[in-house]
């Protein structure tokens, strides 16, 4: 006999977009059913690097030092052409001042998925493997699926919301029958995971460039271990031939062109690299996230990634309307957003992409003569290494243009609405670490003037159940960051970005801000 089982939300995959997302709605105390086809966590490395903005969101569940003390930090890298370095450069120091984790860590997918999956089982909930998404419905009541077990049991879950985080062949896409839209480059890559017998420096990835080819060395946890990625255009012409590892570890060899000896293979794979994104994030009750929304080039490390923070943006609605504290369409700001920033990213990583491995001549003369020695000169400046790691740390990621960012009286502002919570430390603790519990957070920077306990008693008289108060004092490098030397406040959405930033000291725009939730 065919069950039903009823619960908040059908998660679709549990990758590390769809394990994210399991993790994100405990925190608001939203129930889940999150199942997957494959057999367990993958075993296979896959994506390869945490960003910092990745690291902020996994510190709020305590999972950041655990990532940090299973990765390999990055914060190094030597250009190098017929096997000579012609390029160091040192971005140890990039984030500093911008990201409690000022680095890129090398923490691979199989990783992610096991650090995921552990904290869901030591909070008391597992996923259902072996399980795949035979048919979905939906009407204004609710979400209804049917699935099936390896031995071809099936089931009906019941819910409000469904989200498909089931990859880049998404069946939850296809049932919802939403394009997805772009293209495939007609150029094969690979990329393996070995042991290997290389003098490197420390901390530090190699890049070995040529005309038309090129090898990326990454260190990765453990002893003599590496990534190696590169693509192989003398088979441009056959990118659906089938590659032998034996072909890649001669091309590998031949290319770098210093002393290495490949002892131990644990992971080989060769692709064709994608770019596409579905034509929306939602529809009805559905949601998609991660490589079920949208697929890109391997540029800067992005995609994993993405897929965590489209997880973090979703969780946070979701618990907020079915816990009564806004209306439905609070969850159209999800395709709102993430659909833009999908289109950013796939415009940005396109482009970075076309520079690293194109065959134009103009492009391949800008590679191989003029970033290198720009990449060296442009790396000594503080203005331009911050804008560097903003950019591929994912902290620069920002929704100025969202209608949940009211943008009046950003302008006397450096900090806009919109805008991530800048980091800086607060008697030399985390301003962070008072921005964990699941809620909107407003925060007074004063400059001592006041004790703001009216504030504090008229906020907590209609919003303390899900708006919690700090007052921090206007120190003057909070002075510098947000450009303005007079008292002001801040109200802070759950995911930490800025709904709206002002210096008016009264609760006037905070009800007005939150009526338009109800």
């Amino acid at each position: 006999m065919e069950t039903t089982i009823k619960t908040d939300v059908i998660i679709v995959g549990a990758g590390p977009t769809g394990l994210s997302l399991a993790v994100q709605l405990m925190r608001y105390g939203i129930d889940f059913v999150i199942f997957d086809k494959k057999e367990g966590v993958t075993n296979l490395s896959k994506a390869l690097v945490v960003q910092a903005r990745t690291l902020e969101i996994y510190d709020q569940v305590d999972l950041a030092q655990k990532a940090v003390e299973g990765g390999e930090m990055v914060q190094k890298g030597n250009l190098m052409h017929d096997g000579k370095i012609f390029t160091r450069f040192d971005f140890s120091n990039f984030g500093r001042r911008l990201s409690p984790f000022p680095f890129m860590l090398v923490f691979e997918q199989s990783k992610n998925e096991h650090l995921l999956h552990e904290h869901l089982q030591h909070k008391g909930k597992d996923v259902q493997w072996q399980t795949e998404l035979e048919s979905l419905t939906q009407d204004i009541e609710g979400v209804k699926a049917v699935l099936k077990d390896a031995n071809g049991k099936t089931q009906t879950i019941e819910a409000q919301y469904l989200v498909g985080c089931d990859g880049a062949s998404s069946p939850t896409r296809h049932l919802l029958d939403l394009r997805f839209e772009g293209s495939t480059y007609p150029r094969l890559f690979y990329v393996t995971d070995v042991d290997m017998e290389f003098q490197a420096d420390e901390a530090t990835f190699y890049a070995a460039l040529g005309e038309n080819s090129f090898v990326l060395i990454v260190p990765m946890k453990g002893e003599k271990h590496w990534r190696l990625i590169g693509n192989l255009p003398e088979y441009d012409d056959q990118v659906d031939r089938e590659v032998t590892y034996d072909e890649v570890e001669n091309k590998v060899t031949q290319f770098v062109k210093r002393p290495l000896e490949i002892t131990n293979v644990h992971w080989f794979s060769s692709y064709k690299v994608h770019t596409r994104r579905a034509e929306k994030f939602s529809i009805g009750r559905c949601f998609l996230a991660g490589d079920a929304a949208h697929i890109h080039t391997p540029t800067g490390g992005q995609g994993m990634n993405t897929g965590i923070q489209d997880a973090y943006n979703l969780a946070w609605k979701i618990g907020f309307v079915l816990n009564g504290y806004a209306k439905d369409s609070l969850l159209e700001s999800y395709n709102e957003e993430r659909l833009a920033n999908a289109k950013r990213l796939l415009q940005t990583t396109d482009q970075f992409f076309d520079v690293a491995v194109s065959d134009k001549w103009y492009l391949q003369f800008l590679r191989d003569n003029i970033l290198p020695s720009l990449a060296s000169i442009v790396t000594r400046f503080g203005t331009a290494k911050e804008f560097l790691f903003q950019l591929v740390s994912e902290i620069g990621l920002n929704y100025r243009d969202s209608s949940l960012s009211w943008r009046q009286g950003s302008h006397e502002f450096e900090v806009k609405a919109g805008d991530r919570m800048p980091y800086f430390l607060v008697d030399g603790v985390n301003v962070y670490d008072k921005l964990r519990a699941p809620k909107f957070h407003l925060l007074v920077f004063s400059g001592g003037e006041h004790s703001y306990e009216d504030l504090k008693l008229g906020l907590e008289k209609e919003y303390s159940h899900f708006i919690d108060f700090n007052v921090i004092p206007l120190y003057p490098h909070v002075v510098e960051i947000f450009g303005i030397s007079q008292s002001f406040k801040v109200l802070l959405r759950p995911d930490n970005y800025i709904g709206f930033i002002s210096t008016d000291l009264s609760l006037d725009d905070l009800k007005a801000y939150m009526n338009g939730f109800k």
